[in-house]
């Protein structure tokens, strides 16, 4: 199933709303929308990896699907996140940061942050169609409509080989193509 980046901003402070009470899976969604990174790449995150980290930071990990290094950087909203949750942990360091409830020292699987994802949009009433592969193209797609990043950026920032994948990534709409095709010169 093709999912969808969650375009307004609107929504992203809803689910962060939502998500207060809930400080493992509020760091979960504020890491997906601001890294990038894959989802199965922060589920892989042990305490240790990110206890110490400060605003800054860059946190070096290898990508599970590419096998290629990648970064993880800690901003200022990713830290409060952190320090959120892991005050509300017995925080041991070979624990993953992202444990399943199912007993002994397992990560949430890619299926249960599907899950998540859906029941936080849908009880925002977002209609669409959403699971954990939208945290990466929600900060996708904010990095070229909010912020003007380049294409070229936010391709080597996802480690894709092709253009055509980052072009799927980042939104683009007919309607946007039409919009510039209105314009004189």
């Amino acid at each position: 199933m093709k999912v969808e980046p969650i375009s307004d901003v609107k929504y992203i402070k809803s689910i962060k709303k939502l998500l207060h009470d809930s400080p493992r899976n509020k760091l979960l969604f504020i890491m997906g929308v601001n890294t990038g990174l894959r989802v199965q790449d922060i589920l892989a995150l042990k305490i240790s990896d990110v206890k110490h980290a400060n605003v800054g930071d860059r946190i070096v990990i290898r990508e599970k699907k590419t096998s290629k290094e990648n970064v993880l950087m800690i901003n200022k909203e990713i830290k409060e996140a952190l320090d959120d949750y892991l005050s509300t942990i017995e925080a041991k360091e070979e624990l993953f940061l992202f444990k399943s409830r199912k007993g002994k020292n397992y990560p949430l699987t890619t299926y249960a942050v599907t899950m998540y994802v859906q029941q936080w949009c849908d009880a925002i009433n977002l209609p669409g169609n959403y699971g954990a592969h939208t945290l990466r193209k929600t900060w996708c797609y904010h990095q070229r409509k909010t912020h003007g990043t380049s294409w070229e950026v936010i391709a080597k920032r996802l480690n894709h080989s092709s253009p055509s994948i980052t072009r799927r990534y980042i939104g683009v709409k007919e309607e946007e193509v039409e919009e510039v095709l209105m314009k004189s010169i």
